[in-house]
């Protein structure tokens, strides 16, 4: 499969694929723990996402003393943060769940990256037939520097870098391999297989649908600034079919923003940390100097708070002069954010939606003041997204999801409802079933068969016993 053209800067230079045997685990209703309040769910979160977190930084010989409940949540936040596969290679943690889950996430991830590859070489070949020039994004990017080894790091989806006047072509080719448009929103179109295998279990599966996102531009919304990193991706002279990045340094800038827009919304992944302090290991100091030279014209304002981020659990993945550089640009509203941003606070391992999770990103009163507008009277491009994304998203399929905006407001102030994402997770992680293990689909209830299910998760019983800590 020719994935870069021979001669491209970040041409990887390839890696002996290593074979691997998939073992499986039956599932096994009886190891899961009864579900506790929603306090004690976020307190157990937090722990264990830190805990995942400096493990994979610096692993200890010793596994963590946790019971039932945390156990049963590393699971959950290893799957969310996309890090399970990864943890698999980690021995310090000899519990026997824990492994058993691990070496089956990292299976079926590597099936799966099979079919990726696939996807992306049937791809290649129609674009080169019709003259298409395409850039694949971020993992697969990743992937092909050798950054990672299959079955090491899960992708949800193929993300890809078209010009917009190949759009329409574009949707044509994806539609020749039997994908249809999904849903269209500000940043991406996305494509689906109709009727594709959709698991309801916890954790990456080899069959699951492939997803491929189309963009025309590589943009963030920061929260109302727009950073528009496009030119800084393409390569000067593109050919059809798949490109690389311009260069290994414009990768980096794309982690660096893509972590940075996921710090805004409160979404961020460990893996999304660990993918920057990765690259940066391959690093020559030219790279950093595409982050730095576009600096000097205040155009990488946001940068600091990522690499801050990486920073704070990957020491020494940041070059000292690379911060020294960029510190002083950082805006004063965002400084908070360079030294007490924490992992549990700005991803789904905090429990509790945020009303305005980004204002500190916004840069003058105005701006901030237009976001809290935003925020509270969604304009109709927002309100068509919602819908799309309660259409096709099954972590939205959720009554609370669907609830009128005084409701969710009345939920973030009251902290009555824990945020969709979080919620979905927890049902999974507390359903039926073990978390996805083997190859097989595993039969388990899913989101709407659980829903008020005593005995496997009932928001009531929870919720009433927040109340009864509280009291």
């Amino acid at each position: 499969m020719r994935c870069w053209p021979p001669n491209s800067p970040t041409a990887p230079t390839g890696r002996r694929r290593e074979s691997s045997r998939c073992h499986t685990m039956p599932a096994n209703s009886a190891d899961t723990p009864a579900m506790p309040g929603w306090h004690e769910v976020r307190a157990g979160m937090e722990r264990v996402t830190e805990a995942i977190a400096h493990e994979l930084a610096q692993p200890v010989a010793q596994p963590p003393p946790w019971g039932a409940l945390e156990w049963r949540l590393a699971m959950a936040m290893a799957t969310a943060h996309g890090v399970a596969p990864l943890l698999s290679a980690y021995p310090g943690w000899p519990h026997g769940c824990w492994q058993t889950y691990l070496a089956g996430q990292r299976m079926h991830v590597e099936a799966r990256h099979q079919r990726l590859l696939a996807q992306l070489e049937a791809i290649d070949s129609l674009a080169r037939e019709r003259g298409i020039p395409l850039v694949p994004l971020k993992g697969a990017a990743l992937h092909a520097l050798d950054v990672y080894a299959p079955g090491e790091r899960p992708m949800a989806d193929l993300d890809l870098l078209i010009d917009p006047a190949d759009e329409s072509r574009v949707g044509d080719l994806l539609q020749r391999l039997g994908y249809e448009l999904s849903m269209v929103v500000w940043k991406h179109r996305v494509y689906r297989i109709p009727q594709a295998f959709e698991p309801s279990t916890l954790g990456e599966h080899r069959d699951a649908a492939i997803t491929i996102e189309v963009h025309t531009s590589i943009q963030e919304r920061l929260p109302m600034h727009v950073v528009d990193l496009s030119s800084r991706v393409r390569g000067a002279a593109q050919v059809p079919g798949i490109n690389a990045y311009a260069s290994v340094g414009a990768l980096l800038c794309h982690l660096l923003l893509h972590l940075a827009g996921n710090m805004c919304t409160r979404t961020v992944r460990l893996i999304h940390v660990h993918d920057i302090s990765r690259l940066a290991a391959l690093l020559q100091p030219h790279d950093w100097d595409v982050l730095l030279e576009a600096h000097r014209t205040l155009a990488d304002w946001w940068a600091v708070p990522p690499l801050r981020l990486v920073e704070r659990y990957f020491a020494g993945a940041v070059p000292r002069r690379v911060l020294d550089a960029l510190e002083p640009r950082c805006p004063r509203r965002l400084r908070p954010l360079t030294t007490g941003a924490a992992l549990t606070r700005l991803s789904c391992s905090a429990v509790w939606p945020a009303a305005f999770p980004g204002w500190r990103w916004t840069r003058s009163t105005g701006e901030a003041m237009a976001y809290v507008s935003s925020r509270l009277h969604p304009d109709a491009e927002a309100r068509r997204e919602r819908k799309a994304m309660l259409r096709t998203q099954a972590w939205l399929q959720d009554h609370s999801a669907h609830a009128s905006m005084v409701s969710r407001a009345w939920s973030l102030l009251a902290h009555t409802t824990p945020r969709a994402d979080t919620r979905h997770l927890v049902r999974l992680a507390f359903g039926a079933a073990s978390p996805q293990a083997s190859g097989e689909q595993l039969e388990v209830q899913g989101l709407e068969s659980s829903r008020g299910k005593v005995g496997v998760f009932d928001d009531r019983a929870a919720l009433r016993g927040n109340r009864q800590t509280q009291a």
